[in-house]
C-alpha cells in the first residue's frame, strides 16, 4: 500500500478579523481576546492580514501592528500564517520579508493585480517570490480580488517543484477545486484549503487539507469539531455539524440590501457576532464601509441565541 503524502499545513485555520476602535484606530485589546478565542477554540493555525482582517484598508504601520500583536498572544502555539498582499514581484517580497521579520511562519500570496498578468508571468511571480523569501508559500486563488483564475496545471507544477507549500482556494469553484485535490494527490508537503463556510464538509470528504473559513472567527471551536468529525471518517456528525454552521452564516445576510458593501455585509457581520458574544468591543469597520445599525445587530443576535453563541 502507498504512503500517504506528507502534509506540512492542515485542520483549521481562520482568517483573523481586525477589530477597530470606535475612533478607526486598532484594536489591540479586542484583537487579543480574538487571538485567545480561536486559540480556545482549538483551531490549527492562524492567517493574519487576509481578506477578511480587511487588509487592503491597512497602512503599513497597521499591519506591522496586527501581525506583532497576534504574534505575541499566540507565542508558537500554532503556525501563523500571514498575507503578502501587493500588486506586483517586487512588493510581495518587500512585504514578505518583513512579514517574516515580524514573526511569520508562512505566507500568503495572491497573483498579481492591477497590473494582470498571464501564465508565464503568474508562474515568475510565485518563483521569484520562491527564491527570495525562505519560508512556505500558500497561492491565494482569489480571482474576485485578482481578476485571474490561478490555472490547475500551473498551481500543479509550482506544488511538484516545491514553489508552493499550497493553495487557499477562494475562488468558489467547486469544480475546479475538486480537480486540483485530484491532480495533487501523491504530492508532498502541498496542502489545498478551502474557503468556503458552509461546504466545508464535502471538500473534506473530497480530500481537502482543512479550512481557511472567516465563520470560524466566530465559531472556531464548531468548525474544529467539524474537520475532527471529518478526519476519522463521520461524515454524518460532520454534516450535522456543516448543517449548524451553514445557519450561523446567515448572519451576513442581515445588512440591509444595498445600505453597505458586499464585503462590509459580510465582515461586518463577523463583527458584529464577536461584539454581541464579547469578544470585540465594536463592529466598526474600515473606513469607508459602514458599520452594521442597530436593526442589523438585533437580527444577528436573534440568529446567534438559536445556535447557543450567545
Amino acid at each position: 500500500m502507498a504512503s500517504q503524502p506528507i502534509r506540512q499545513f492542515t485542520g483549521v485555520i481562520p482568517p483573523v478579523v481586525t477589530p477597530r476602535s470606535a475612533d478607526g484606530s486598532i484594536d489591540t485589546h479586542s484583537l487579543t481576546r480574538v487571538t485567545k478565542h480561536l486559540l480556545e477554540g482549538g483551531v490549527h493555525g492562524l492567517f493574519v492580514l487576509g481578506s477578511s482582517a480587511e487588509v487592503p484598508y491597512m497602512t503599513n504601520d497597521e499591519r506591522e501592528l496586527v501581525v506583532t500583536t497576534i504574534a505575541g498572544v499566540n507565542a508558537g502555539q500554532v503556525p501563523l500564517i500571514v498575507g503578502a498582499c501587493e500588486q506586483t514581484t517586487n512588493r510581495v517580497i518587500e512585504e514578505g520579508r518583513k512579514m517574516v521579520g515580524l514573526g511569520a511562519d508562512a505566507l500568503v500570496v495572491t497573483s498579481p493585480f492591477y497590473a494582470i498578468p498571464n501564465v508565464q508571468e503568474t508562474d515568475t511571480h510565485f518563483r521569484s517570490i520562491h527564491a527570495a523569501l525562505d519560508v512556505p508559500l500558500f497561492a491565494y486563488d482569489v480571482p474576485v480580488r485578482t481578476n485571474y483564475k490561478l490555472p490547475l496545471n500551473l498551481l500543479i507544477q509550482l506544488g511538484r517543484d516545491q514553489v508552493i507549500a499550497g493553495v487557499k482556494d477562494s475562488s468558489g469553484d467547486d469544480v475546479s477545486f475538486r480537480q486540483l485535490v485530484l491532480a495533487a494527490r501523491g504530492i508532498d508537503n502541498f496542502s489545498i484549503f478551502t474557503g468556503h463556510e458552509v461546504v466545508v464538509d464535502g471538500a473534506l470528504l473530497g480530500g481537502a487539507d482543512g479550512v481557511v473559513p472567516g465563520l470560524g472567527n466566530v465559531d472556531p471551536a464548531g468548525y474544529r469539531r467539524l474537520y475532527d468529525a471529518a478526519k476519522i471518517g463521520d461524515f454524518a456528525q460532520a454534516a450535522a455539524e456543516q448543517d449548524r454552521l451553514a445557519d450561523v452564516f446567515n448572519i451576513v445576510y442581515a445588512a440591509t440590501p444595498g445600505r453597505v458593501s458586499g464585503g462590509a455585509a459580510g465582515l461586518g457581520a463577523f463583527k458584529t457576532a464577536l461584539m454581541l458574544m464579547g469578544v470585540i468591543d465594536t463592529n466598526v469597520m474600515s473606513a469607508p464601509m459602514l458599520s452594521l445599525n442597530d436593526a442589523e445587530t438585533a437580527a444577528i443576535r436573534t440568529i446567534l441565541e438559536r445556535n447557543g453563541l450567545i
